[in-house]
C-alpha cells in the first residue's frame, strides 16, 4: 500500500538516527551524535521537527523512546511535543530509569510526572498513541504522533506466547522475533484505528527503523554485510515506507534512488503545507516529488554515514 525508499539510510546507532529525524541536519552538526558520554543532547538553537509541526497548528505527542536528552532544556517536552510518554536514557531498565522497569506495567514519564502503566511496553505506547490519536480526531484537530519502540532492542524481555511461536531456535532469537511479532500485531491495531475513525486516507503514515540489524543475535540481515553499530549497509540501510493515499502515496511502488533520514523532515514539511522557520536549513533534500512521481530521479550524491 505503499511507496517504499530501497536505498534508505540512517545512522548505525539510535541517538544519531533520532537526532537527524528530528532535525534534518547530520548528528555532527545537531550534538546528539552518541549513545552516551554526554553526547546525546540534541542542540537546543534547532529547530526540531515537533517544534515546526506546533507552529503550524498541529497537535504533537511522542510515545515511547526518545534518547536526545533526559533533562531540561532537552527533553521531548522541551522540543515542541505536547503530549509526552517516555522513559530516560537509550533502553528501559538503564540506570536512569525507574527502578524495576522490565517491559511489564512500568513507570513511564507522562508530561513531566512519571506515572504507572499495565501491560507490555509496545503495547502500552502503541494505546497510549491511539488513545491521543482518537481525541484528535474527534477534535478535528491534525495531529504529529512519533512513536519510536525501544522494542525489538536489547534486553529482550518479551511475553512467553510470543516466543514461543519460534521453537528450535536459541532463546534470545526467539525473543528477538516474537517482539518484532507484536510490533506488527500493534501496526495492525494502528491501521484499523485509522479505518475505522476515517483518519487512513488522509494520514501520512511512515514506517522506519533507527539502525541495521540489532546487535545480540545472530540472524540473517537481508543478504547485507555488518549489523547495528558498523558502517557497512547491514548497520544503517533500512526499510522506509511512506503511506499517504488521500496525498498519491500510495500503489505498491519502489523507488530505488539513494535517501537518507536527514530527507524526512523537510519532505514532511512540503507534504504537509508546513513553513521552516526563518533561517532553518535542512542536510537533506525533500523527496516530495519524487514521493508523488512527479520526478523519477534526484540529482547525483553523496551520503556520509
Amino acid at each position: 500500500e505503499s511507496v517504499r525508499l530501497t536505498d534508505f539510510h540512517v545512522a548505525p546507532m539510535c541517538t544519531p538516527t533520532r537526532s537527524q529525524l528530528m532535525t534534518g541536519r547530520d548528528a555532527l552538526i545537531n550534538r546528539a551524535m552518541n549513545v552516551s558520554s554526554g553526547r546525546a543532547l540534541m542542540r537546543t538553537d534547532l529547530p526540531a521537527m515537533a517544534d515546526i509541526f506546533a507552529r503550524g497548528g498541529y497537535r504533537t505527542g511522542i510515545f515511547g523512546k526518545w534518547h536526545l536528552g533526559d533533562s531540561y532544556p532537552y527533553r521531548p517536552e522541551d522540543r515542541g511535543f505536547q503530549e509526552t510518554v517516555w522513559f530516560p536514557s537509550s533502553h528501559i531498565g538503564s540506570a536512569s530509569d525507574a527502578w524495576n522497569n522490565d517491559y511489564f506495567n512500568d513507570e513511564y514519564i507522562h508530561n513531566g510526572r512519571r506515572q504507572r502503566y499495565s501491560g507490555y511496553c509496545t503495547d502500552v505506547f502503541f494505546g497510549e498513541a491511539m488513545k491521543w490519536i482518537r481525541a484528535q480526531a474527534e477534535a478535528s484537530r491534525p495531529f504529529l504522533a512519533y512513536i519510536p519502540l525501544n522494542a525489538a532492542h536489547t534486553p529482550l524481555f518479551v511475553e512467553d506466547r510470543y516466543r514461543k511461536m519460534f521453537p528450535g531456535l536459541p532463546e534470545n532469537l526467539a525473543s528477538f522475533f516474537g517482539m518484532i511479532v507484536n510490533i506488527d500485531e500493534n501496526v495492525g491495531r494502528l491501521d484499523e484505528m485509522l479505518r475505522a475513525t476515517g483518519l487512513r486516507d488522509n494520514t501520512i503514515l511512515l514506517f522506519m527503523t533507527d539502525n541495521g540489524g540489532t546487535i545480540g543475535v545472530n540472524f540473517y540481515n537481508a543478504g547485507m554485510r555488518g549489523q547495528k553499530v558498523t558502517l557497512w549497509e547491514g548497520g544503517h540501510r533500512v526499510p522506509s515506507f511512506w503511506r499517504w493515499p488521500k496525498g498519491g502515496l500510495s500503489g505498491g511502488k519502489d523507488i530505488d534512488e539513494l535517501t537518507q533520514v536527514q530527507d524526512v523532515l523537510p519532505t514532511l514539511v512540503d507534504l504537509c503545507g508546513l513553513s521552516a522557520p526563518p533561517g532553518a536549513r535542512f542536510d537533506g533534500i525533500n523527496l516530495a516529488p519524487l514521493l508523488r512521481g512527479e520526478t523519477r530521479s534526484l540529482p547525483d550524491r553523496m551520503v556520509v554515514v
